[in-house]
């Protein structure tokens, strides 16, 4: 290769090199410029305008929801306020459960995660921010991919899905979760996440951080702990 021509490449290199690092800065300034401005649009909001947003987000994961095909209340016909047996197809199907425990700890979370990401924006904002996420993750979890994930690899044998009511009453028990953590300190959150898990872990052999294991690498050695080996 000549030298014209490896000198010809090596500019052309340092080009797009610059280009694409000009095109970084860009978007950088333009995320930021839009974290700054943000907080600016929310001025005008108020706890109502919230209280409304939540609603319809809310609202909307139930319909979508009701669309997909889940039942809006359990087989069984009728709605308790606590279904506390794990191993029947009446889990997740009624207003609360052990699970309900995973669902605040979701709202610590994302609270934590939402200070870090967005901590200029009003409490409220953040609120709906985690309603939004919360209701992604109640209809992905109620589709057949991870419903048949559950039912090959947890211990969720009888598991068909949330009923509606049991995925609002979810969405409602994170939402606490992030109140509780926007109150309390850092310390109080952490506390209360490592007795929830061990209490729900001692009672039924079965936690978030377990049921995140198992979905993601489950252990044989687990499962078969969890069903009373």
């Amino acid at each position: 290769m000549s030298n014209d021509r490896a000198g010809t490449i090596h500019l052309a290199t340092i080009n797009r090199a610059g280009t694409l690092s000009r095109l970084a800065g860009v978007a950088r300034v333009d995320w930021c410029r839009m974290l700054r401005t943000v907080p600016r649009r929310f001025a005008t909001l108020n706890t109502r305008h919230y209280a409304v947003a939540a609603t319809v987000v809310v609202a909307v994961a139930a319909g979508i929801l009701l669309v997909m095909g889940r039942v809006p209340i359990c087989r069984c016909g009728y709605v308790k306020l606590w279904h506390g047996v794990v191993l029947s197809s009446e889990t997740s199907q009624h207003l609360s459960d052990w699970y309900t425990f995973s669902h605040v700890i979701h709202g610590f979370a994302f609270y934590g995660l939402l200070w870090l990401a967005a901590r200029r924006w009003p409490v409220g904002a953040r609120l709906v921010a985690a309603l939004l996420l919360e209701s992604s993750w109640e209809v992905f979890e109620n589709t057949s991919f991870v419903i048949n994930r559950y039912r090959e690899v947890t211990i969720s044998l009888d598991y068909f899905g949330d009923s509606v009511v049991n995925s609002v009453a979810d969405i409602v028990a994170m939402a606490v979760g992030f109140l509780l953590a926007a109150r309390l300190s850092v310390r109080a959150v952490v506390g209360l996440t490592v007795a929830m898990e061990l209490f729900v872990g001692a009672m039924i052999r079965d936690n978030l951080t377990l049921n995140i294991l198992m979905l993601l690498s489950p252990l044989e050695s687990i499962r078969r702990w969890q069903m009373g080996g």
